[in-house]
């Protein structure tokens, strides 16, 4: 990916009161990437992003633009540009002068400044609506507009927070894939801030999953999904079994009293473990067949698979699968070794907050 745009060091932010709404956080961002910042609501996502753009100043700690100390910069001498969840389209004036409004402010020539316009509503794919008023236009092409009007001017780093939040399911998965389309033409940084895993999952090359002001876990969707680092990221990102577990010694661990190997070790002997199983995971055999045997209480047809859920030894199993099965019927439940997670167990809730820091 080459060197890194933005490097955020040791970066807090305090409000009034000792509340920190991030709180030392530290992240490289490699130029071209597109980057999500996941979260909960509250969780410091979108404190980070209003940082980086020059909306809110650090309270401590240091924002990198190409090695170069911004923290203290104006957001208008950033080569930085932002699109909202509420658009702030003008509506007096028409998609050309709403895209063109930055430029004018410039004072670019006016058949430059009528060049970049063109060229960014085919980007965007909206030639032809350089007239059109804002309030004739729908959800996905005033997103559209918000977006030309921000890449008009060439920024080096796209910050975009929560931008599809107001679109219906289906627009805001067409403009999922649209954005992701238009960041591998741009080839400019995107920094996008949501509490969507799917849309996580489906546009980033990289996914920053956090919790309370601080940073859970840095990784590829893939790592993210199939690695998670604590329960948190786990249960946060899709669904997942998580199970209270004795890791018995290097590849077998106890859960609901049943031993099950897995391939995690150094994890010591006897040791309080928290188990991730994915639903897709969890495969359901005849009785005879399984590590352990429940009933099926529930059957949910959701189009590509079924969700089911299985009691089985006092726990509630959660199993996506595409094979039907009886709310009464005996099955028998099996786990392949390399899709069992084990994650530390904090030994108290005062060391939980201690073992997410780490």
């Amino acid at each position: 990916m080459g060197d890194y745009i933005i490097e955020l060091k040791n970066i807090s932010k305090c409000y009034e009161g000792d509340t920190a709404a991030v709180d030392n956080v530290s992240l490289s961002i490699a130029k071209g990437e597109f980057v999500t910042l996941l979260g909960p609501s509250g969780c410091g996502k979108t404190t980070i992003l209003r940082m980086i753009g020059g909306f809110e100043l650090p309270t401590s700690g240091q924002i990198l633009l190409g090695g170069k100390d911004i923290s203290k910069l104006p957001p208008n001498e950033r080569p930085i540009n932002t699109v909202f969840q509420k658009y702030a389209l003008f509506p007096y004036l028409n998609i050309y002068d709403n895209i063109a409004f930055g430029l004018k402010l410039k004072k670019l020539p006016k058949d430059v400044i009528d060049e970049k316009v063109r060229h960014v509503l085919d980007v965007v794919d909206l030639e032809g609506f350089e007239r059109r008023r804002v309030h004739t236009l729908s959800g996905g092409q005033q997103q559209r507009v918000a977006i030309a009007r921000a890449i008009v001017n060439e920024p080096e780093i796209l910050l975009l927070d929560e931008p599809l939040g107001a679109l219906d399911y289906k627009m805001r998965k067409e403009m999922q894939l649209e954005l992701k389309l238009m960041h591998e033409q741009l080839g400019i940084t995107f920094i996008f801030v949501t509490h969507d895993q799917e849309e996580a999952l489906t546009m980033s090359d990289k996914i920053v999953v956090m919790s309370n002001g601080e940073i859970q876990q840095v990784g590829t969707p893939e790592e993210i999904y199939d690695e998670p680092k604590n329960a948190f990221v786990a249960d946060f990102i899709g669904e997942s079994n998580i199970i209270d577990g004795v890791m018995i010694e290097d590849h077998l661990v106890e859960i609901l009293d049943t031993r099950f190997p897995c391939v995690d070790e150094g994890f010591g002997q006897n040791c309080p473990v928290d188990v991730v199983i994915r639903p897709e995971d969890v495969e359901l055999v005849e009785p005879e067949e399984g590590i352990i045997d429940g009933t099926v209480i529930s059957i949910i047809f959701k189009g590509v698979h079924y969700e089911i859920e299985v009691l089985a030894n006092g726990f509630e199993w959660l199993v996506h699968t595409t094979k039907m099965h009886e709310v009464g019927s005996k099955v028998g439940i099996r786990v392949i070794p390399f899709n069992i997670q084990i994650m530390n167990k904090p030994e108290s809730e005062d060391e939980e907050a201690a073992a997410i820091e780490e």
